[in-house]
């Protein structure tokens, strides 16, 4: 793979660990906020949602510029956003900084997709949105495990305040090995890249992201008080479990990629059935330790083997307007992040509690999986020989 697509795997490194250390952090934040473990969680969904928002809104105020200058920028807001979060002297504006460093998120994954699929061939793509999103997924491995432990250890600003260099050093390393020569991030008019919300089979991509990935969410988000709370592990053995979750995103990753490069909807259904049949036995395997480790680890890997598949549907079905609607699909996995987080937030607050949570998880996978079946069906529908096949 080009070295280039090795500078966005640090960038989605660094983006990783802001997006998903806070869920190991949560007690710790909303003690020092003075706020309820619900409302630390909308620390999670505010990210989310800002991602959303944010990621059209980048495509659309930088269409004009080179992608690596684009890229720059991005990680520059990312490295500030952090810094302030670090200095957020309560829970709003701790919260308003979080959606302030989301904005670059989205258009970062996106335009990182469209260019890392550009540098290699057709029968590679799958492959190298994989190894870009290899950042995301060994975030969670080292750096994760890191700033949950740091966090409990020396109080979760310093969590924070090293991110903050990782973003530094992700600014560095895409100035010097990102090229020179890159093309304008959106060719088209904004305008006219809209034009692909259009099309049902995008729309559908986009519905499979955030409900197939983001049953995830309703679960992980509050992950420390489950393993804690139900499988009665102490605070200190969350970082461990965490790093065996990001062993299992790396290895979900790497298969789901050479999967969809072969082919592309089975890897996607079956990744996502997969991912259903997990979320929907988590709640049991929370009444074992040993099971409660096997489970996290199993959901791990099925979890980010959907990804790749998920984000090449969408670039395949939107090949006009490449850069917003990979975009658009980072904002919907975030999207997903977000109404699983909600979700989940509801089921403490007003179901029967943490023990709740994996069914409402796999209900949002349940639609996810429909949605897909159902694109695969207009796929056969619209081309006769794919239906002989």
């Amino acid at each position: 793979m080009p070295l280039a697509i090795y500078a966005l795997t640090i960038g989605s490194f660094g983006i990783g660990i802001t997006e998903f250390v806070i869920m190991g952090l949560l007690p710790e934040v909303g003690s020092d906020m003075g706020v309820t473990l619900s409302q630390a969680g909308y620390l999670v969904s505010g990210y989310a949602l800002g991602v959303m928002i944010g990621a059209p809104l980048m495509i659309g105020a930088t269409g004009s510029m080179a992608r690596k200058q684009v890229l720059l920028w991005l990680m520059v807001i990312f490295t500030i956003g952090n810094l302030a979060c670090a200095m957020a002297p309560e829970y709003w504006s701790l919260l308003l900084a979080r959606v302030v460093t989301s904005f670059a998120h989205g258009a970062f994954f996106g335009i990182g997709s469209v260019v890392a699929t550009s540098l290699v061939p057709r029968e590679k793509q799958a492959s190298a949105i994989a190894l870009m999103f290899t950042g995301l997924t060994l975030a969670n491995v080292l750096g994760v495990p890191l700033g949950t432990w740091v966090g409990q250890l020396y109080g979760w600003r310093t969590t924070f305040v090293l991110v903050t260099v990782v973003g530094v050093l992700a600014v560095m390393t895409i100035g010097l090995l990102l090229p020179r020569d890159s093309r304008p991030s959106a060719a088209p008019s904004f305008a006219s890249e809209l034009r692909v919300l259009r099309q049902r089979q995008v729309l559908l991509g986009l519905g499979m992201t955030v409900f197939g990935f983001g049953g995830l969410f309703a679960v992980f988000t509050y992950i420390a008080p489950v393993l804690t709370g139900l499988a009665g592990f102490s605070a200190q053995a969350v970082s461990p479990i965490l790093l065996v979750f990001g062993v299992g995103l790396v290895l979900g990753n790497w298969a789901g990629g050479k999967a969809a490069d072969h082919r592309l909807m089975p890897t996607l259904i079956g990744t996502i059935a997969l991912l259903m049949v997990c979320l929907f036995g988590f709640g049991w395997a929370m009444q074992s330790q040993v099971m409660a480790v096997i489970g996290v680890a199993l959901l791990g890997v099925v979890s980010f083997a959907t990804v790749p598949a998920l984000q090449m549907r969408v670039l395949e079905k939107a090949s006009a307007a490449p850069n917003l609607a990979a975009a658009l699909n980072i904002g919907a996995f975030n999207l997903g992040n977000a109404i699983g987080a909600w979700l989940g937030g509801l089921v403490i607050d007003y179901g029967n509690g943490l023990p709740g949570l994996h069914y409402a998880a796999a209900l949002m996978a349940l639609v996810g999986l429909l949605l897909a079946v159902y694109s695969a069906a207009l796929d056969k529908r619209s081309s006769p020989l794919l239906a002989k096949e």
